[in-house]
C-alpha cells in the first residue's frame, strides 16, 4: 500500500510540471533563433506596447493578431498574461505582449519584422 501512494505522489507531481511548459519555443529564421508558437509561426514585439500592457486596437488585432493563452494558463517566470483588446487573455514574454502576423504564412516566416519600424520578431 505505501508503495502503491508513494508511486500516486510521484505521478501527481510529474504531471502538475506537464503544465509548467512555456507556451512557446524557439526556431531558425534568416534573423536567427526567434519565438514562435507551437505551429512554428513566428511571435512579435509591438514597441507601442509598454511593460505588461498591450496598446494594439481592435483594427491592429486584425493584422496582428494576439498570442492567445488558453483558459488554464498560468504565467511563470519571464512568461506573463495581459489583456488583449479583445479581452481575452494574452501572452507576454519578459513583459512585452505577443502577437502573429497574418501576411505569414508558413511557419519560420517573419514578414512581419521591421513592419512600419515598430514590429520586431521577439527574441
Amino acid at each position: 500500500m505505501r508503495t502503491i501512494l508513494i508511486a500516486i505522489g510521484a505521478l501527481t507531481a510529474l504531471a502538475g510540471s506537464a503544465f509548467a511548459a512555456e507556451p512557446a519555443k524557439t526556431v531558425d529564421t534568416k534573423m536567427g533563433k526567434v519565438l514562435a508558437t507551437e505551429k512554428g509561426m513566428v511571435l512579435y514585439t509591438f514597441d507601442k506596447d509598454t511593460k505588461g500592457k498591450s496598446n494594439c486596437d481592435k483594427d491592429c488585432l486584425k493584422k496582428w493578431p494576439a498570442f492567445h493563452a488558453g483558459a488554464k494558463a498560468k504565467a511563470e517566470g519571464e512568461w506573463t498574461l495581459v489583456k488583449a483588446a479583445d479581452g481575452k487573455e494574452m501572452w507576454a514574454y519578459e513583459g512585452k505582449p505577443l502577437y502573429t502576423y497574418v501576411e505569414d504564412k508558413k511557419a519560420g516566416e517573419a514578414n512581419g519584422d521591421g513592419v512600419g519600424g515598430v514590429w520586431h520578431a521577439a527574441k
